[in-house]
């Protein structure tokens, strides 16, 4: 938690991230080149913001590295619970490294909690900024008035109110994307203790950044996604 706390602010200020390939993507994200990276577990070679990058620490320790600054090179994993559960128990970190690395038993649960600070720092961020807003009512106003980037419910939300948010979100052109990666507690943190379960961030970079971290997040705590992509 305290290498994320040294360099998490301005990271999370540096907006000028693309978004992503594939999963959540707000209405008015652009394309462009990618910059990719192998997953030393399934060898599959994918954009950087679909992987967790992942550093040699003090004492052969392996250090999550969520914004891909720290020193040495970098071994990387796609953002998923049983990939990260299967380079611990296959050493892979070692035999990527060349180097006796032990990570901890606890890492999937490490990398879980850096994401779920990152969302919730880009939030705190965007409500500071003027550009999310919470309740039923103020985001069903933004979606109908096309000014949505990301509808983010909170997971276990009455299904009748997500169900109706999720339907206007989709009819958007192109759909607004939906994300289920935090919890009620989680939001209510975001906003002053206020007990929202839907919130609504603006189109924009901070709306692209969020949807690239609510999508590792997914990985790694099975969130349900909605509505499709945009272009």
């Amino acid at each position: 938690m305290s290498l994320l706390a040294a360099q998490s602010e301005s990271d999370l200020r540096d907006h000028g991230d693309k978004c992503r390939d594939s999963g959540p993507r707000p209405a008015d994200a652009g394309t462009g080149a990618k910059s990719h990276r192998r997953c030393i577990v399934t060898g599959e070679i994918r954009p950087k913001n679909e992987l967790i990058r992942f550093a040699a620490g003090p004492g052969g320790s392996v250090v999550p590295d969520l914004a891909g600054k720290l020193p040495g090179r970098g071994l990387w994993l796609l953002a998923r619970r049983d990939v990260i559960h299967t380079a611990c128990a296959r050493n892979a970190f070692a035999r990527a490294a060349r180097a006796p690395l032990r990570p901890s038993s606890d890492l999937a649960e490490q990398v879980e909690r850096l994401l779920v600070l990152r969302c919730m720092e880009l939030l705190g961020l965007a409500r500071r900024a003027g550009l999310a807003v919470g309740g039923f009512e103020k985001v069903a106003a933004r979606i109908s008035s096309g000014a949505a980037g990301v509808l983010i419910q909170a997971r276990g939300a009455a299904e009748d109110g997500r169900r109706k948010l999720r339907t206007m979100a989709c009819a958007r052109v192109p759909p607004v994307p939906a994300v289920e990666c935090l919890e009620a507690a989680d939001l209510e943190r975001v906003f002053g203790d206020r007990p929202f379960v839907h919130v609504v961030l603006g189109r924009g970079k901070l709306a692209r950044r969020f949807c690239d971290e609510a999508a590792r997040l997914e990985g790694l705590r099975g969130a349900a996604t909605g509505a499709s992509e945009g272009t």
